[in-house]
């Protein structure tokens, strides 16, 4: 098979591309995730999209085509609280552990799916290893007010294979988006999405809604899904699609700053995270209103 006849349309610059409807985006996205097509055929696929972006309607095919491939966690008794981790920690220490432990504290099984996709940041499976907890090795049910860790390879191979694309082309291509939007889950879900740009907050948002969501939409700390600790963050809510605000945000940073470590090694973060759990330090209010916003959605 082949997707030159989709490269034709989309691969014409940002102002004369054409964009796909959901169909046809699921029939690409479908063909490059079961590697059928050349090496050269997936450059060119990622680097227009990078060039065009991509609209919701094709997010969603996108999102489509993966959900029929990934090997999903089996459904339990609570919602699956999903904390997608693909962006690492470059300035400050890597709280997505935080968040989950603290989510499985209140009852919710917690699933944090992830790959180091460069090699300069700490990523959140070194983080979890400093913590004693070990990836999953075959895919499995999350107990309620458990933490378990999917490498993405676990998941979907042909997924894992386009994140590595980046580290040819030097750029982010579709799968960095869609792996922060998909469900792994195969029952109900709340999934937790973050952005690192504005504009990306309106994309995310809109695709969301054509899914059907329930999910929390919020700018996390360096593209992570936990909000900055420095910070009070807007959250935004959606139900089965349907819109619900959570937390308006504050603008500035926050009057009483949490005692976060100088140091980002994984080390160092697991240990700032055992000293939360444990009483020693407090919980930042921004993770706190997070946790519980989440149960809000678990809940509904």
């Amino acid at each position: 098979m082949s997707i030159s006849h989709f490269i034709k349309d989309i691969g014409r610059g940002k102002q004369g591309a054409r964009a796909l409807d959901r169909a046809q985006a699921a029939d690409l996205f479908g063909q490059v995730l079961d590697d059928t097509v050349t090496d050269l055929e997936i450059g060119a696929f990622c680097l227009a999209m990078r060039i065009k972006g991509e609209t919701p309607e094709e997010m969603a095919g996108f999102l489509d085509a993966t959900h029929q491939r990934l090997q999903r966690v089996p459904a339990g008794a609570q919602p699956l609280v999903v904390l997608p981790s693909y962006n690492g920690a470059r300035r400050l220490p890597l709280l997505t552990p935080l968040l989950a432990l603290l989510c499985a504290r209140r009852g919710l099984p917690v699933l944090i799916h992830g790959a180091s996709t460069e090699s300069t940041r700490v990523f959140v499976a070194d983080v979890l290893r400093a913590l004693d907890i070990a990836p999953m090795q075959t895919v499995v049910s999350v107990a309620d007010g458990a933490v378990a860790y999917a490498p993405t390879e676990l998941l979907c191979a042909g997924l894992k294979r386009l994140l590595d694309v980046r580290r040819v082309v030097g750029v982010r291509n579709s799968a960095h988006s869609v792996v922060k939007l998909m469900n792994p889950g195969a029952g109900k879900a709340v999934i937790v999405g973050s952005y690192t740009h504005p504009e990306y907050a309106v994309s995310m948002a809109d695709t969301f809604c054509l899914m059907g969501a329930t999910a929390m939409l919020l700018r996390g700390t360096e593209g992570e899904p936990v909000a900055d600790a420095r910070r009070m963050p807007r959250m935004e809510g959606f139900v089965a699609g349907q819109r619900l605000p959570l937390e308006e945000g504050r603008p500035g940073t926050v009057t009483d700053m949490p005692d976060l470590p100088r140091e980002i090694d994984a080390a160092t973060a697991a240990g700032y995270i055992r000293d939360v759990l444990q009483g020693r330090k407090p919980v930042p209010d921004a993770i706190g209103a997070q946790v519980e916003h989440i149960l809000r959605l678990a809940a509904a």
